[in-house]
């Protein structure tokens, strides 16, 4: 009696788009790392131009004539005019330089972050402090943003604009908890990394 021949199929590579991610390195020089970092290089020098032009502009603030002018504060109920103080022009000033020199740092981390990433050591162990450093950093643009705009709605504009919610805090509050997260799983990742290179 003769058994039949059994055929061996082989199963196909996957779909294009499957073998193209496959592909695609995520560490190391020529990786999307490398892409990512080159993007947040040209991110900070704006962000550090653009701070350092409002840093000149408040120290300006201090000396111009500020006679007979105005400022129009918007809302969602409608429009008010104030008298340009000079308080109002520094706090106003004051507080974007702020915001954009706070996003100047996080980028700053960024950065040396995705340096790491393009030389293929994710878990360096300065990583845990970088990452930290951003969303301590979070927390206070986001912290100041919300205070800031508290001010304004209660002393500058009332009536006129009105404070943010604790509702509008929940997603900022949870981007900044995602980034601690993200710090401890890095630090647990350099714990193993030190380990293993003891063993070795």
């Amino acid at each position: 009696m003769r058994l039949p021949r059994l055929r061996s199929t082989s199963k196909p590579d996957g779909a294009p788009g499957s073998r193209f991610l496959a592909s695609v390195r995520g560490l190391g020089p020529g990786s999307v790392s490398s892409v990512l970092k080159v993007a947040l290089d040209v991110a900070y020098v704006l962000l550090a131009l653009i701070t350092g032009v409002l840093l000149l502009l408040l120290i300006a603030a201090v000396f111009i004539p500020l006679d007979n002018l105005n400022v129009t504060v918007s809302g969602d109920s409608g429009g008010r005019q104030l008298p340009l103080t000079r308080m109002l022009l520094l706090f106003g000033l004051g507080a974007v330089t702020a915001y954009f020199g706070g996003f100047m740092l996080i980028l700053r981390s960024l950065r040396r972050i995705f340096r790491t990433l393009t030389v293929g050591d994710p878990f360096h162990p300065h990583n845990v402090r970088r990452l930290r450093q951003i969303g301590l950093t979070l927390a206070v643009v986001t912290g100041g943003v919300w205070l800031a705009q508290g001010f304004v709605a209660a002393r500058l504009a009332p009536g006129v604009m009105e404070p943010q919610g604790i509702g509008e805090l929940l997603t900022p509050v949870f981007s900044v908890l995602i980034v601690f997260v993200l710090a401890e799983v890095f630090r647990e990742g350099a714990r193993l990394r030190r380990e293993s290179e003891l063993t070795i």
